[in-house]
């Protein structure tokens, strides 16, 4: 499985309905696991984003659900792939 870390803002619409963002996320965690998407953490941030989430899962339905999200009209992402340190090592050591 692929991690990847999603830096979220909420839009005009999302920072309206601010309360609803904890049930949002309820429901975005629900879509995860019906795609197979495993969230492994999620923090609220004061700073340049709003929202911080991992989740661990195959790149094509982490896209799936990150465009789905954005579609609802909510929050902007950017979202990072992630390597943990053992992962790192076997790319550094496949290099020629």
């Amino acid at each position: 499985m692929a991690t990847f870390v999603s830096l979220v803002s909420f839009t005009d619409q999302g920072i309206r309905n601010v309360k609803d963002s904890p049930a949002r996320f309820d429901g975005f965690r629900a879509a995860a696991e019906k795609l197979g998407v495993t969230v492994k953490s999620v923090y609220w941030t004061v700073g340049s984003c709003d929202i911080v989430v991992t989740v661990d899962g195959p790149e094509d339905k982490v896209t799936a659900l990150l465009l789905k999200v954005g579609s609802l009209g909510n929050v902007r992402s950017q979202t990072l792939r992630a390597y943990g340190e053992d992962e790192f090592k076997r790319m550094l050591a496949a290099m020629p």
